[in-house]
């Protein structure tokens, strides 16, 4: 099943305890972050109204007790996309969402073959499709076992950082 607008909003609202996200691409792309995208590369700042809509789901979910976490897997230098989602994840963090990174640069990804994916009540679980470049193309229900879902998420958690410590340890 694929999903896209109201089905895809309904993944996050239907969650009883927790979404989590692996992500793993250096650059996404969806229309709706371009202009963002250009803006903050010329210079600009990315502004909690630009990233407001999340915030508020963020806040709301942790404020009725769920958690929304991901991990994101990087290697430096960090590429354009990755610097201005960095720029969210202020926000996102701020909102209660727990990211946390895990940089391989220079090292083997232990996560090198999963793919994105969202995972909602870790049963339930939103493949990410992506074109070479990194255009989202689709979201798509996996209808097979979690279990290699829940190891990927065990495994990114043990190797990961907080954002904010690893925002600092690149101030260094």
């Amino acid at each position: 099943m694929l999903l896209a607008g109201e089905a895809w909003r309904s993944a996050f609202d239907a969650m009883q305890r927790a979404a989590w996200r692996l992500e793993t691409l250096p650059v996404c792309r969806v229309p709706q972050e371009e202009e963002t995208i250009a803006e903050f590369l010329a210079g600009g700042p990315v502004t909690r109204e630009a990233t407001q809509p999340w915030f508020d789901r963020v806040q709301a979910y942790v404020a009725d007790g769920r958690s929304v976490g991901r991990v994101h897997v990087v290697t430096r230098p960090l590429s354009d996309y990755l610097r201005f989602e960095f720029a969210y994840y202020r926000h996102n963090v701020e909102a209660g969402e727990d990211v946390r990174i895990l940089d391989v640069t220079g090292r083997p990804n232990p996560l090198e073959r999963a793919p994105d994916f969202w995972m909602f009540d870790r049963s339930r679980v939103v493949l990410m499709h992506y074109e070479a470049d990194g255009t989202q193309i689709s979201r798509e229900l996996h209808d097979g076992d979690p279990e290699p879902f829940r190891e990927y998420q065990r495994i990114a958690l043990s190797e990961s950082v907080p954002f904010e410590k690893y925002v600092k340890s690149l101030a260094v």
